[in-house]
């Protein structure tokens, strides 16, 4: 047993009693074993009596039984206070650095001495949205429709449960408004270094690096604070984690960031197109910022938001300067902190590559990671797998913010939701051993549908017609063994075993175009009919409590189960590009009309499971009604097939003769 108080443990113990040195208030080791707790088994105990013989009062401590902190704090007599922090940027402009409303909640026996870790969502939406009208998407045709306010329910976020949980296990919870939002000063600027800044303010203030004050002017520091931070959050309130630790805060231990963006160019754009979050076609950089322009006195924000809306570029969706700066990937190298991330095979908003291109940089980087990848939409697993998902935050915040080697870095690092409630671990994504398959494009009997096959078959050029904005991905899908004069679709045989697509799909298309729509969709898809989840969730009816309740919060939620429905077909992920853009997202080169030219892109990345007797099918469009902006019908698109490609990641098992 050791005696722990805070960030330190105490100067003696009982007799027999095992006591750690204090560990650096730097960045944590990333090895497993930081601090020497195994075993322990830490309570509460009196300070020894001072030299004179006067005794001094007990100093309160967490207890750690099993390698897990213990609910032993209460959570209704637990201390509040704001905090005003300063940061170190003026989004503003109006001389004075800005300033961002930190809101805490606290074990009360921080108040005679504990020192505790905080674990901190920051987000744009604690003070609600706007409504805003949206861009047009119709091109040469803006309609007052594309005009009228849009809500957006963006303050959706995590049920509040980390105070009922977290605090009684020795933590403080805080919430953070961040610039241009609630109690905030300063701008809302959609990602970029300004509002890493001001993320990277509350770390700070927590670690003594900035200043801070009450409501009432008085200035304040974080005295009962380890420095140690922990940060959670989902969709925006999960990409300032990811922006923080791109900024290589010290004192930013761990994050879990879900569903959450890592490069605003990946939310907004793809391969040199303007393409929509799933469900809000027209917003943009722009919008979002007015949307959570929720400050006194916005109006001084109007010159900002003006810039955005000058340079994010809704003409050529070429990446650029607005575009670097919202980019974070690029700085993985910096993270300091363990990272958790968690994204929805289904979601459409914050699409997968954010993650999982997050995921492979940090990787690269060497940072302590973990993957879990689900099966909802814009969601968090904490209403359906709610158990284990607190097993797994529980201990990965108190080893990185305690130094509790309780055996979470020795687990398997990925956690896979193959069905509704069906999960598999693996220790790395893409599963080791996943290699790519090349199925060529090729001509059907009587042209179309066509053929994918692993062995390319040269046939006569296959021309589509675009629907432009009158017919959607869906309905394009429907009929695969017809002849469709508004699609190209290529299908293989019946499988006569599993096939597991894990990793990026890339198609590689030897095409044409002539008119005015210069986009390429590809679209992959499970033809066969199947009960599958949609992503959507439904609750079950059943309670189930987490933590400890108050007035008003009682700890519990009603647990929910993964909506589902029986379809023909299901479209397991997509892809777009700018046929301006196929030398360079970055740079726009003019198409010649009728002219062939290799177009080569990425779709979404996934990990699913065609199962026996589904065919794969891959659907050629040139507009995606939902997603990209919308030309008049009537773009031409000819496709060459043998020379055309689908580069298929899969996972161990499949053999070659399952697509023949």
């Amino acid at each position: 047993m050791i005696i722990w108080s805070g960030d330190r443990p105490l100067e003696s113990a009982p007799p027999g009693a095992p006591v750690t040195r204090r560990p650096p208030r730097g960045p944590a080791p990333r090895a497993a074993g930081a601090l020497a707790l195994a075993g322990a088994l830490l309570t509460a105990t009196a300070l020894p009596a001072a030299a004179s013989g006067a005794a001094r009062p007990a100093v309160p401590s967490i207890k750690v039984v099993n390698g897990e902190t213990q609910p032993v704090f209460s959570r209704a007599d637990a201390v509040t206070q704001t905090v005003s922090v300063e940061t170190d940027v003026d989004s503003d402009r109006d001389g004075v650095r800005d300033r961002v409303q930190l809101r805490i909640m606290r074990p009360k026996e921080t108040e005679r001495g504990l020192k505790v870790p905080t674990i901190l969502e920051p987000s744009p939406y604690w003070a609600g949205t706007h409504d805003v009208p949206m861009h047009p998407v119709d091109v040469d045709e803006v309609q007052a429709a594309s005009r009228r306010p849009v809500k957006r329910d963006l303050a959706e976020v995590f049920p509040g449960y980390y105070d009922n949980y977290f605090l009684p296990r020795g933590y403080a919870v805080a919430d953070l408004d961040s610039i241009g939002t609630g109690g905030s000063t300063g701008c809302p600027t959609s990602g970029d270094r300004a509002e890493q800044a001001a993320t990277k303010a509350a770390v700070d203030w927590l670690n003594g690096r900035a200043r801070g004050w009450a409501p009432d002017g008085t200035p304040v520091t974080a005295t009962w604070s380890t420095g140690n931070v922990g940060m959670i959050g989902q969709s925006y309130n999960g990409t300032l984690p990811n922006m923080a630790a791109a900024g290589g805060v010290a004192g930013l231990k761990a994050i879990v960031p879900i569903a959450a963006i890592s490069s605003w160019y990946d939310y907004y754009r793809a391969n040199g197109g303007v393409v929509a979050p799933g469900g809000y076609q027209g917003e943009d950089l722009d919008v979002l910022a007015k949307a959570v322009l929720t400050r006194k006195n916005p109006e001084v924000c109007a010159k900002v938001i003006d810039e955005l809306t000058a340079t994010q570029d809704r003409e050529t969706g070429d990446y650029g300067k607005v575009w670097a700066e919202r980019d974070y990937v690029r700085d993985a190298r910096n993270v300091k902190a363990a990272v958790m991330v968690v994204h929805g095979l289904n979601d459409w908003n914050v699409k997968v590559k954010n993650s999982v291109q997050w995921w492979n940089a940090l990787k690269k980087a060497g940072v302590p990671r973990k993957l879990w990848l689900h099966q909802g939409n814009h969601a968090t697993p904490f209403r359906w797998r709610l158990e284990e998902w607190l097993r797994q935050t529980h201990h990965w915040f108190d080893r990185w913010l305690y130094g509790i080697p309780n055996g979470i870095t020795a687990e398997p690092r990925v956690d896979i939701e193959r069905a509704p409630g069906q999960w598999e671990t693996a220790r790395d994504w893409p599963v080791p051993g996943t290699r790519t398959v090349a199925l060529g494009l090729n001509a059907g009997p009587e042209g179309q549908p066509g053929s994918l096959s692993p062995r390319p078959r040269p046939g006569a050029p296959q021309s589509m017609v675009d629907a432009g904005r009158t017919r959607t991905a869906e309905q394009l899908l429907v009929n695969e063994d017809r002849a469709d004069p508004n699609r190209l679709v290529y299908l293989t045989p019946r499988l006569d075993e599993a096939v597991r697509v894990n990793g990026i799909p890339r198609m590689s298309v030897r095409a044409s175009l002539d008119g005015r729509s210069p986009y390429l969709t590809a679209l992959l898809v499970d033809y066969g009919t199947d009960t599958r989840p949609t992503g959507a969730r439904v609750d079950t009816g059943e309670r189930v409590c987490f933590g400890q309740g108050v007035p008003g919060d009682d700890g519990c939620t009603t647990r929910q189960a993964h909506r589902t429905e029986t379809a023909p077909f299901k479209i397991v992920t997509r892809g777009w590009l700018d046929a301006r853009n196929r030398h360079s997202p970055s740079r726009t080169e003019p198409i010649a009309p009728g002219r062939e030219y290799t177009f080569r892109w990425d779709l979404e990345p996934t990990d699913y499971v065609f199962k026996p007797g589904h065919r794969i099918g891959v659907v050629i469009l040139s507009t995606d009604h939902d997603y990209t902006l919308r030309y008049p019908a009537g773009t031409r698109l000819t496709v060459r097939p043998g020379t055309s490609r689908l580069h298929l990641p899969i996972a161990p098992g499949a053999t070659a003769e399952a697509f023949e």
